[in-house]
């Protein structure tokens, strides 16, 4: 499949002026969803996972395969990620407040991340977490956050809660300030993603393990 990345460039740049960040949050969150795809060839493992606050424990998880021949493109992975994902959200039944993603928001050449092209699809407040840092410098305000700066702007945020920072950024419907406090408030302590993540992370490589069955 021949991928058309001009005319994916100019989605992404019409996409990121749809992206709300603003707190538009259904207050107390008592839920947080969490979604991860994995690949096995072309076909893709969307994973979603909901979790309950503070206990932190999972109370429902959803599976969905389908085929995408869409490659394997930096900067570019929502196109080939979102189906998946937003397949497997759909098949859940609880109510979530908030929705994180395991990519970037508005940490993004044209501010137009898996995490912003997810959250204004669903119209949820969401959140991107990276587990690497794809583009900026990072100014450390604190032992364990840092600003991450690109062109002069402040896109994401790194949170070093173990050894290896998050990279949290917005994705729809929510301030970064907020985005950094929820996902600080969902990773357990010495945890290195934010514990929807983590679940919606494990599950999508068991169902990816099982395509080889």
């Amino acid at each position: 499949m021949v991928f058309d990345y001009e005319r994916a460039k100019r989605a992404q740049v019409e996409l990121s002026k749809h992206v709300i960040e603003v707190d538009d949050i259904e207050y107390p969150v008592r839920y947080a969803a969490g979604v991860d795809v994995a690949f096995r060839g072309d076909l893709a493992v969307g994973a979603a996972v909901v979790v309950e606050y503070p206990s932190l424990r999972v109370v429902e998880e959803k599976v969905a395969t389908m085929e995408v021949k869409i490659p394997y493109v930096p900067t570019f992975l929502a196109f080939r990620e979102v189906p998946p994902a937003l397949r497997a959200l759909k098949l859940l039944s609880t109510e979530f407040q908030v929705l994180f993603v395991d990519g970037n928001g508005r940490l993004h050449p044209r501010k137009a991340g898996f995490a912003c092209h997810l959250g204004v699809l669903v119209d949820k407040p969401t959140i991107g977490v990276a587990k690497k840092l794809l583009l900026g410098e990072l100014r450390w305000v604190r032992e364990d956050e840092a600003e991450v700066v690109v062109g002069g702007e402040v896109l994401g945020c790194a949170v070093k809660l173990s050894r290896r920072p998050f990279y949290v950024s917005v994705g729809h419907k929510v301030t970064l300030q907020t985005a950094v406090r929820l996902a600080r408030a969902f990773t357990r302590p010495g945890s290195s993603l934010p514990e929807p993540l983590k679940r919606a992370h494990a599950l999508s490589a068991r169902g990816r393990r099982s395509l080889a069955q």
